[in-house]
């Protein structure tokens, strides 16, 4: 679809696992260790959806075993616009 991905990209003070800039999209990657980070995790994608950022995350045994529902997800993220508005791009 075009849309280009960096990889630990940093936006504010974290880095996210995979970021398309162009499209505003933030996809992360968790392992077991996030479930025991439930509310930091929350307050990460709250950060980065006040930003402008549509937050996808998908848990690792997700990406190794359902890769095609995964880049399904993805894709659909890349080709819609978001649905708010985006602000002005400030990543502090």
């Amino acid at each position: 679809m075009g849309a280009k991905f960096r990889r630990q990209h940093p936006i504010g003070p974290y880095f996210v696992d995979f970021c398309c800039l162009e499209r505003r999209v933030v996809v992360e990657v968790n392992g077991g260790h996030h479930d025991k980070q439930i509310e930091a995790d929350r307050q990460r994608t709250g950060f980065l959806e006040e930003r402008g950022f549509r937050v996808l995350r998908f848990w690792d045994n997700e990406v190794l075993n359902e890769i095609d529902a995964v880049l399904q997800r993805v894709a659909e993220a890349v080709g819609n616009p978001h649905r708010d508005p985006l602000p002005s791009p400030d990543y502090s």
